[in-house]
């Protein structure tokens, strides 16, 4: 995602990183000078800076994107940001945009947070997509947010259109997080059209099948190919069938099958913990073979 946003944002811009991971970080800036100089930069850089804290990253940016594995993550970040009093002013209202996967009442909690202290202007937008979409800058993002001006939308999604290639407005802060189901999202007020809009144009249409095969060799970019490593983790996506849970018994929701598949991914976690959520596959071609 770094690297489409650097690739696509204005040469004159300047793009302030921050990561827990300081391997990851120092190997994207100088990934980042490499590619500079290939390109005929003089002084081999491409206006990369890295920041030391959130809040650090959200004093000098216009707009802060955020994405993180758990609500408690991004709520720390957010506290570390407002906890030390009022942002410098800028000319342009700053923009919060947080592509994480939450629960609905989390991101809600943030964005009044937020707003209410006159930060700037939060926006939830959870992606889908995978590692894969994500390097090839082909995510698909569904994104709540105030639907009061049409320039704030086409703001969040012009920026959101530098690292995917569909954005979708589904309505207030906290309803890109609910895009879960058809039935889950309306309950927590979507607009039935665009939902099914989003779905039948993105991983609704058998992503799983085309582009995240789970069987190895099938499509060779999968992670099933590369021995289930560099994808989306077992973890991650047993924290976003809690978090599917969670939203659909405060929303009143059934979901029949959410247990049975929660008790699936426990055990996938506990044999292959790290690996591509794909791994499933080979979870239950083990037990076939037994």
């Amino acid at each position: 995602m770094a690297k489409n946003l650097r690739a696509k944002i204005p040469a004159t811009d300047t793009l302030i990183v921050r990561d827990v991971n300081e391997n990851a970080t120092m190997r994207f800036v100088e990934e980042t000078k490499e590619a500079a100089k290939s390109s005929g930069a003089a002084d081999g850089t491409m206006k990369v800076e890295v920041a030391q804290s959130a809040r650090e990253v959200a004093e000098q940016s216009t707009v802060m994107i955020t994405s993180l594995p758990e609500p408690e993550h991004v709520k720390d970040v957010f506290h570390s940001i407002m906890k030390h009093g009022d942002l410098p002013a800028l000319e342009e209202e700053r923009l919060f945009i947080d592509t994480s996967t939450i629960d609905p009442a989390s991101s809600k909690e943030i964005a009044n947070a937020v707003h209410a202290t006159r930060t700037g202007r939060f926006v939830d937008a959870p992606m889908s997509g995978g590692v894969v979409g994500a390097r090839a800058g082909t995510l698909c993002f569904m994104f709540g947010a105030s639907s009061q001006t049409g320039q704030l939308i086409e703001r969040v999604r012009a920026v959101l259109m530098l690292m995917g290639k569909k954005a979708w407005h589904l309505g207030p802060p906290g309803a890109g997080v609910s895009a879960e189901a058809m039935n889950l999202g309306i309950r927590w007020g979507l607009d039935p059209k665009s939902l099914a809009d989003m779905i039948n144009t993105s991983t609704g249409r058998c992503w799983p099948m085309e582009v995240n095969n789970p069987v190895p060799g099938v499509v060779e970019t999968a992670a099933a190919s590369r021995g289930y490593e560099g994808g989306f983790g077992v973890s991650l996506m047993k924290k976003d069938l809690r978090l599917a849970i969670t939203a659909a018994k405060e929303s009143g929701t059934p979901l029949a099958l959410a247990e049975t598949a929660r008790e699936v991914y426990n055990s996938v976690e506990k044999e292959y913990r790290g690996k591509d959520f794909s791994v499933v596959y080979k979870w239950l071609q083990d037990r076939s073979e037994q």
